[in-house]
């Protein structure tokens, strides 16, 4: 197949634009430094002082291809809701400032993951429209260190600060850690697929309305 010098040359210049962001949050509750780097191979170096939900972010990074680096200082005395809150909303932050105006991007993702018992269903768009709609079931209060209510504020957090709508759905599973990991795994590739460069979009902005 013959490929015209301008749309080589075109692509060429896509793959090396770098989709990348630097973000640093600071409240009287969390001080977080974000790095994110859209275009990566999954690398992730995560401490957030909650073991479980870095294992959740480093899971993200890993599936989504995301090289991710997330430092955070919270308030975990007082417990652990500002910490993962306001790194749903500074993550989230990242991915709107690396995504820029979203020129080529496929905009929708999504995929279906299992861990064995446990099924999960995440779909992405990056609208411009923050939307969750999250419907997982936790019959036990904590996860190691992480309260089990907080994996969806997590997701709140996150896609209303991305401005993406996302859907979230326990499909089937028992095992809370399961059922979480899975969530997780499935925004990952949901997202990898949702920011991936589409050849044949040529640069255009996917919408009919020219904007997202």
């Amino acid at each position: 197949m013959m490929v015209s010098a301008a749309l080589f040359s075109y692509r060429l210049r896509i793959m090396s634009t770098p989709r990348q962001a630097t973000l640093h949050r600071v409240t009287s509750e969390t001080d977080i430094a974000v790095t994110l780097d859209l275009d990566g191979s999954g690398q992730a170096d995560i401490d957030t002082g909650i073991g479980f939900f870095d294992h959740m972010l480093t899971a993200l990074a890993k599936h989504g291809l995301l090289d991710l680096t997330v430092k955070v200082r919270g308030d975990l005395h007082i417990d652990g809701h500002h910490t993962v809150e306001d790194t749903g909303i500074a993550l989230g932050q990242a991915l709107r400032q690396a995504l820029g105006d979203k020129r080529g991007v496929r905009r929708f993702g999504h995929a279906l993951v299992p861990l064995d018992e446990a099924l999960c269903e995440a779909v992405v768009d990056l609208s411009g429209r923050p939307f969750l709609a999250f419907d997982a079931t936790f019959d036990r209060d904590r996860i190691g260190e992480l309260d089990t209510e907080l994996v969806e504020e997590f997701f709140r957090a996150f896609a209303m600060s991305s401005m993406i709508t996302l859907h979230l759905t326990e499909k089937a599973g028992k095992n809370c850690h399961h059922i979480a990991e899975a969530a997780f795994k499935a925004l990952a590739r949901a997202l990898r697929m949702a920011v991936e460069m589409d050849p044949r979009a040529q640069g255009a902005i996917p919408s009919t309305k020219g904007v997202l």
